[in-house]
């Protein structure tokens, strides 16, 4: 197991501390909170500078990063309900995307290609990451309401704009790929004079 496959893991392990962290009853637990995720969060910027830098690029590391992204994020958003910070509908809309998506990965690997991540997708994680580190931090300075609703409408729409990217490029390239196997084959026969041509020659 490479470093950046491990960075991922720790993006996975942090989300329970996360939790509790997000749903404690304390004066500076809004902060720790933050800060755990936010350093949760920067993981997913190092495996990927790791991966390249390193040369150690995987499968694995391609389909494990998005998982780590969306239980992370979910896990947060899901706490942000229970806080009444968020709307429960937005959520829903978020994590529902984050399962389509994970279940058109998982039909995509079947079918024996990788979706990678898409520059909406990403840009998607680091709304969710800049939405979720305000609203945890919104109770506490008052100031940055409009900045958490902005951010949180941004991310609803950047969620449904790079699934609607996800689902076209999986259409095409699962269509390509039938058009391939299912493609007519060519089958050149012998001409029948040349076939009775050889058998006069073996006669003889």
């Amino acid at each position: 197991m490479n470093l950046s496959v491990s960075l991922t893991l720790l993006r996975i392990l942090f989300v329970p501390l996360v939790v509790i962290l997000l749903l404690a009853k304390g004066p500076q637990m809004d902060l720790w909170a933050a800060g755990i995720f936010l350093l949760s969060a920067s993981t997913d910027l190092l495996d990927g500078y790791f991966a390249r830098r390193r040369e150690q690029i995987t499968k694995l590391g391609i389909m494990l990063d998005p998982i780590a992204d969306k239980i992370l994020t979910s896990a947060a958003f899901i706490c942000l309900v229970e806080l009444r910070l968020v709307p429960a509908w937005m959520v829903v809309v978020i994590v529902g995307r984050e399962f389509a998506v994970s279940g058109l990965r998982g039909i995509a690997s079947v079918e024996g290609f990788i979706i990678e991540p898409s520059q909406l997708g990403k840009t998607k994680m680091v709304l969710q990451v800049l939405a979720i580190t305000v609203l945890v931090l919104e109770p506490r300075f008052v100031a940055l309401h409009l900045w958490a609703e902005g951010l949180l409408w941004l991310v609803v729409l950047f969620a449904l704009v790079s699934a609607t990217q996800y689902f076209v490029g999986f259409w095409k390239e699962s269509t390509g790929r039938s058009k391939v196997i299912n493609a007519p084959r060519l089958v050149v026969l012998p001409a029948a004079g040349k076939e009775r041509e050889e058998t006069d020659v073996a006669a003889q």
